[in-house]
């Protein structure tokens, strides 16, 4: 059967009970394998620092490490507070099949370049169309930096949309771990947040693509 997003019901913003203002968008997050933990957006956060960055450019305090039962009401709590949503560019991989081994493997790894090049029949969330729907919407991201073609073509359409509506578009760098190695030799981080070296060099990164109504 084919692969769908974990959280499919809220690609397209229909549970929201409020008017966003920034939408973050991500690639996928597999429904299958058994081993995808994850309870919202950027919920594997064993090595995920998402929900520590994206509090800190708010002035608040991290919500990564929060206690297992408070997720992932704490998380979209924060959300409603800063009108913030979310959504990934894809939907469903339909060529997956659960019952095929070395699909599984591809997904269990959450690779952007296993997607991208061992599939090729996709659907696609229509962030244009929630940018239409929402006009409240004034800042788009794109949480990887990975130029990877088929990534590429699908935010380049939102890209453009945005840039003829007046809408701030920028892509920030991956929150996962594979963050590290990005950072350059002898990095030292300027205005330290948390302990450790790679949350602070992602949040310094954020910080100069963000909004600046939120800074």
């Amino acid at each position: 059967m084919p692969c769908n997003h974990k959280f499919i019901r809220d690609l397209n913003l229909e549970n929201l009970d409020f008017l966003p203002t920034t939408l973050i968008v991500g690639t996928f997050n597999p429904a299958w394998p058994a081993n995808n933990q994850a309870q919202w957006f950027y919920g594997r956060t064993r090595n995920n620092y998402f929900w520590d960055v994206l509090p800190a450019l708010f002035q608040q305090n991290g919500l990564r490490n929060i206690p297992a039962e408070d997720k992932p009401k704490t998380w979209k709590d924060f959300c409603q507070t800063n009108k913030i949503a979310m959504t990934d560019l894809i939907s469903t991989i339909n060529d997956a099949d659960e019952l095929d081994n070395e699909h599984n493997v591809l997904l269990s790894n959450y690779s952007d370049n296993n997607i991208a090049n061992s599939f090729n029949d996709f659907d696609l969330t229509d962030v244009v169309g929630l940018l239409r729907r929402y006009p409240t919407i004034k800042s788009v991201y794109l949480t990887t930096l990975a130029q990877i073609p088929f990534f590429n073509e699908l935010w380049n359409v939102i890209e453009n949309y945005s840039l003829q509506n007046g809408i701030h578009c920028r892509r920030l760098l991956t929150p996962s771990g594979s963050a590290r190695y990005q950072i350059p030799a002898g990095y030292v981080p300027q205005f330290p947040v948390y302990n450790g070296v790679l949350a602070n060099y992602i949040l310094e990164n954020w910080h100069q693509e963000w909004h600046q109504q939120n800074l």
